[in-house]
């Protein structure tokens, strides 16, 4: 690993002064579970780590009048003690505790799930961020695409979005709260994930300088709600395929719903044909498949990965017969 100074603030704002005005110049230190990786293997090398673990208002996981706070630096296991999430938000926590590390649980923050890199073995092995040869051809297409996008995919990015948790956090409509040079923003979790066009770009909307500070997610007050993932293993292992389904019922019947998948495209997937299906009907095996078929509508295989096509269209399936039967913990 190369050498890096090391910044420990205490505040939002003296992170962000610390934080400079490029991503080589600084990298946010929260968990550190994919940051030291990745330095480690010399993809990024960042010449300062502001750790922002000690700044207390980033912690806090609370009740709100309009629904739920969770501070960015809030652990994946503190989500999984919350009694709260786990009784009114049990999409959330079906992704949480998917994430199996006693480990990771522990260090692993739900900040750094949303804002960690992809797990695209080409660019783990340094081959840049869209994976291209030495000539500029993309590597991924004619190559061992086995676990890449299978929506989204018509380039230049073909990895898919590894967040456990923003499926669920776009299910329910949650908002991403940010801090930096110019003060407070805010980005709706569904817009804040982006494919990028350049091995430059971030995969998030996320500015050199800045910081996600918070997510507020509004209530789920008779909603009904499940996560469910297709893994290869009950090891730690990111899915081969998720679906996040948030439904709200009037007389038995689907008033609204938000369908999104998870690890099967550079962002996390809102698929509006899935909400669309399930839309004016009641819950049942039949209407369920219906939806998952409409969601790998436009899926495309690279080559290898077309098992995914049935992965996530299983996933949906069961999400949505999970949410319906109430989704609890």
């Amino acid at each position: 690993m190369r050498g890096f100074e090391y910044a420990n603030p205490t505040t939002k704002e003296q992170a962000v002064a610390l934080l400079g005005g490029s991503w080589s110049e600084a990298e946010v230190l929260a968990g550190g579970t994919d940051l030291l990786s990745l330095m480690k293997d010399d993809i990024i090398h960042p010449k300062r780590l502001v750790n922002i673990k000690d700044i207390p208002e980033l912690r806090a996981i609370k009740a709100t009048k309009s629904g739920l706070s969770i501070g960015a630096t809030a652990t994946i296991q503190e989500l999984l003690d919350n009694a709260r999430i786990g009784r009114v938000y049990p999409a959330l926590a079906h992704a949480a505790e998917g994430i199996t590390s006693p480990q990771i649980r522990s260090m692993g923050t739900v900040g750094g799930d949303l804002c960690q890199r992809p797990r695209c073995w080409y660019y783990r092995a340094g081959f840049g961020l869209l994976a291209k040869d030495s000539s500029g051809e993309p590597l991924v297409p004619s190559g061992d695409n086995r676990y890449h996008a299978i929506l989204g995919n018509a380039g230049p990015a073909y990895f898919v979005n590894p967040s456990s948790l923003a499926p669920a956090l776009i299910a329910y409509g949650a908002t991403v709260r940010i801090h930096g040079p110019k003060g407070p923003r805010e980005v709706a979790v569904e817009k804040f994930f982006m494919a990028p066009q350049s091995d430059s770009a971030r995969e998030y909307d996320l500015k050199p300088g800045e910081i996600v500070t918070e997510i507020v997610v509004p209530s789920a007050d008779g909603t009904k709600s499940a996560t469910y993932e297709v893994r290869q293993k009950e090891a730690l292992d990111w899915p081969l395929a998720a679906a996040s389904v948030a439904l709200k019922m009037s007389g038995g019947k689907v008033a609204s719903a938000r369908v999104v998948l998870g690890h099967v495209a550079p962002t996390p997937w809102r698929s509006t044909a899935a909400e669309e299906a399930l839309a004016g009907k009641a819950i049942t095996e039949d209407v369920a498949k219906a939806a998952g078929e409409a969601a790998v509508g436009g899926a495309k295989s690279l080559g290898r990965n077309a098992y995914k096509i049935q992965l996530a269209r299983v996933a949906v399936k069961r999400a949505i017969l999970e949410a319906a039967r109430g989704g609890a913990r």
